[in-house]
C-alpha cells in the first residue's frame, strides 16, 4: 500500500484507540492522543510492515495498557 493510503488508514484507526484511552483512563482526548503517539504500540502501528493496522481498536488498546502497566506487550502472532 502506498504511503498516502497507509496514512489515511492510520487516521481512521487511531481515533477509536485514543477514544478508548480517554474514556477508560479518564483523561482528555488531547492527553490521550499525546500518550498514544509516544507509545511503542503506536510506533509499531505506524510501521506498515508490522501489520498491526488490521487489529481492532480494542486489541490495540489492550496492547497499549500492557505497555503502560510495565508488562511485556503481547503482539498478536500474525503481526510478525
Amino acid at each position: 500500500m502506498d504511503g498516502g493510503k497507509f496514512s489515511a488508514m492510520l487516521s481512521v484507526i487511531v481515533p477509536p484507540v485514543v477514544g478508548l484511552i480517554s474514556t477508560r483512563e479518564g483523561m482528555s482526548e488531547a492527553a490521550a492522543t499525546d500518550l498514544f503517539y509516544r507509545s511503542k504500540v503506536y510506533a509499531r502501528l505506524s510501521d506498515e510492515s508490522s501489520k498491526l493496522w488490521h487489529y481492532s481498536a480494542e486489541t490495540l488498546y489492550s496492547m497499549y495498557k500492557d505497555e503502560i502497566s510495565g508488562q511485556e506487550i503481547e503482539y498478536p502472532e500474525e503481526a510478525y
